[in-house]
């Protein structure tokens, strides 16, 4: 008798965290995609179990630095998968991200975009499920983090290869940007949110932090958690506590952050950690400028580049992009480039030889 109690109430439980959940998620849809989105497969709490050998931790692909979810290898229906499971622990930002992701994730058409296959909307913070993406972040690439779990070996990224990630990334930002009535600023532009699949193709993830521009506005009023070094100067000043962050940006602010992606690719090392070394973004600027106008750019950029350089056309596609690197992180948003014109001249320097 006790047995089948808990089953009729396991089953009730579900039910009332499907409608809840299912709820939320279209009340956020239709407000913020007006109905357009692409179609998602809803799995059971139990398919996802299995798909994942019951969240095996030796599946995990990445984790959030901040521990908040875990993205795992799985497999369903004879193909492999990866399976976004946030921590209940952080309950209210946890189930905010989450919807979010499931929001943004749906209305993306875009070849580097990790696609969307679908949710379970059983357990009290929604599990997102979607295409595979399993061969290594950007910093993991590049070599910035070692990894215990085994994985596949590529080799080097070599300049033309680091330039056509940029100009991928650049022209998915651009399409958050332009392809919505309502422009959508992704808000988390950093390295590790750029995975690989199996053919070598780099995909943003992540839409935890993500924001639609109202219609006929040109910027919002938010508050954002996001490490200090990341955050474009317009939208708050450094000396303002990480808690008390509540500032105004649009698209601009996306273009800033989008100059970690370029340092990484440049020089090799964390952006964070060039931050640390120098102490200021400004300082940092100084610093890179310098080595820049005095043609002594090769002397911080990655080795793997520097070996790279057999010709002076190279070198000057190298010069290009680190000039479009210091352009991005300019303090005044209004002489930022738009993710458009980046794109641009990314494809430029990507096609000069």
């Amino acid at each position: 008798m006790c047995s089948i109690i808990r089953k009729f109430k396991d089953r009730t439980d579900k039910r009332t965290l499907m409608v809840r959940n299912g709820a939320t998620v279209l009340k956020e849809l239709i407000a913020s995609s007006h109905g357009k989105y692409n179609p998602y497969r809803i799995f059971s709490a139990k398919e996802l179990e299995i798909a994942t050998n019951n969240y095996d931790g030796r599946e995990v692909i990445k984790q959030c630095i901040f521990h908040i979810y875990k993205l795992y290898k799985g497999f369903w229906q004879e193909r492999l998968i990866s399976v976004l499971k946030f921590d209940e622990s952080y309950s209210d930002s946890a189930y905010r991200y989450s919807i979010n992701n499931i929001v943004y994730a749906a209305q993306m058409d875009h070849k580097h975009i990790l696609k969307l296959i679908g949710c379970c909307l059983e357990t009290p913070i929604p599990i997102l499920v979607f295409e595979y993406g399993e061969y290594r972040t950007l910093p993991e690439r590049i070599g910035l983090c070692g990894n215990p779990q085994p994985r596949p070996q590529f080799e080097p990224l070599r300049l033309k290869h680091r330039l056509k990630i940029a100009m991928d990334i650049a022209h998915t930002l651009a399409y958050l940007h332009v392809g919505f009535p309502r422009p959508i600023v992704f808000r988390h532009v950093i390295p590790s949110r750029i995975l690989f699949n199996e053919e070598n193709v780099a995909k943003l993830f992540d839409f935890s932090l993500s924001i639609s521009i109202p219609e006929g506005e040109t910027h919002i009023t938010d508050c954002l958690m996001q490490p200090q070094g990341y955050c474009a100067p317009e939208y708050v000043p450094e000396y303002v506590p990480e808690y008390m962050r509540t500032g105004v940006f649009n698209e601009k602010y996306d273009v800033y952050t989008f100059s970690a992606v370029l340092l990484e690719l440049l020089t090799g090392q964390g952006s964070m950690d060039l931050l640390h070394t120098h102490g200021s973004v400004r300082h940092l600027i100084e610093h890179l400028n310098n080595y820049l106008q005095n043609n002594r750019f090769t002397e911080i950029a990655d080795p793997i580049i520097v070996q790279d350089l057999s010709c002076t056309e190279k070198e000057h596609q190298l010069q290009a992009c680190a000039r479009l690197t210091l352009e991005c992180l300019n303090e005044s948003a209004v002489d930022r480039a738009t993710m458009v014109d980046v794109t641009k001249r990314l494809r430029q320097i990507y096609c000069s030889i």
